[in-house]
């Protein structure tokens, strides 16, 4: 029986079974969806938007850059995956992190939760990615958490659909066949049994979308990622609850990830938008240290001559070693994508 003709649940026997993508989708983001709770993300794990001030500064530093390369003196911001607008909050009123005066910003929050209590006034909140924006498209963690259909090799070699129950039980479906097939050929293929891969082709879709809206600027993408030189034999699938990794169960308690492809988004945006130049693809720890942010310790003879700067600085360079640390933030990949001109950050 075909996969279609199973249809996108299957209860017979009483299981509810359904392909990874469907199951996320409800997961995360249908009726008491894990992000559509009132604490949001940040009651159950850190980004680096959470981690330190200093990684809103230096969004802030690339979205001057971008209003420069514009010649403008209004740009747009655009925060995918907003969270409960974190970020925003942090460029338009926190301080040293704040953009400069005499730049005027208008700040869209994509998101498909509700609008928090109490968020800025001038912050636009949707669900939708605006039409025609001239600026900084900037997606933190945004594409991990869009969903996927898991793959894995069974005894005889085919590559078949994971299927998985509302208690986190998985059990092999379909061969893939069709798009998902070729852009596994492309992109990850696999060899033994038991060898898994999450089909990017719906993170593709979703970063050409997001970026193709911007009428000029610049895109970014940050997320835990991989190359197609060294893809994960087995996969990235994993879950997690305040701050905790559990085990993958689509029942809405949980965050459910996975690692992205970001070439392959890159690849899509090239195939699909006019006039994109860049697609650089670069460590945390490098885009931060270019754009000011680098953990360097101040000097000791501060201490001397204004101790409680030395102690502010001490503080601002730890914060900066965690989000530049390897075997953490810092590993994280940053895709800079330019509509309209070469990338730079």
């Amino acid at each position: 029986m075909t996969r279609e003709a199973r249809g996108p649940r299957d209860r017979r026997g009483g299981r509810d079974w359904r392909g990874w993508r469907a199951a996320m989708e409800e997961a995360l983001y249908g009726p008491g969806g894990f992000f559509l709770r009132p604490e949001g993300p940040a009651g159950h794990f850190r980004t680096s938007v959470h981690a330190s001030p200093l990684f809103a500064g230096a969004v802030a530093r690339l979205l001057v850059r971008t209003a420069e390369e514009l010649g403008s003196d209004e740009v747009a911001f655009v925060d995918m995956g907003a969270g409960r607008g974190e970020l925003l909050t942090e460029l338009l009123t926190g301080g040293p992190a704040a953009v400069p005066e005499g730049l005027r910003v208008r700040a869209y929050g994509v998101e498909r939760a509700a609008r928090p209590a109490g968020l800025d006034p001038r912050i636009t909140w949707t669900d939708r990615v605006p039409e025609g924006a001239r600026g900084l498209l900037f997606a933190n963690e945004w594409l991990d958490n869009v969903p996927v259909e898991v793959a894995e090799v069974d005894a005889a070699g085919a590559a078949r659909y994971v299927e998985v129950d509302a208690g986190g039980t998985e059990r092999l479906g379909a061969v893939v066949g069709g798009a998902d097939a070729a852009w596994l050929e492309r992109w990850w293929p696999l060899g033994e049994p038991g060898e898994r891969a999450e089909i990017g082709r719906s993170r593709d879709e979703a970063w050409a979308a997001a970026v193709g809206a911007l009428a000029a600027g610049t895109a970014v993408a940050v997320d835990y990622a991989h190359l197609r030189a060294a893809r994960p034999p087995f996969g990235t699938l994993a879950a997690f609850r305040e701050g905790r990794e559990v085990a993958p169960v689509p029942d809405g308690s949980c965050d459910l990830t996975a690692h992205v492809a970001l070439d392959a988004c890159a690849a899509a945006v090239r195939a699909r938008v006019p006039d994109v130049g860049g697609g650089e693809i670069v460590t945390q720890r490098e885009a931060l240290r270019s754009l000011g942010v680098t953990g360097a310790r101040p000097p000791l003879a501060l201490a001397s001559t204004d101790p409680a700067g030395y102690v502010r600085a001490l503080a601002a360079a730890g914060e900066a070693a965690e989000l530049t640390a390897p075997g953490g933030l810092g590993d994280f990949l940053w895709l800079v994508q330019r509509i309209g001109a070469p990338a730079r950050y």
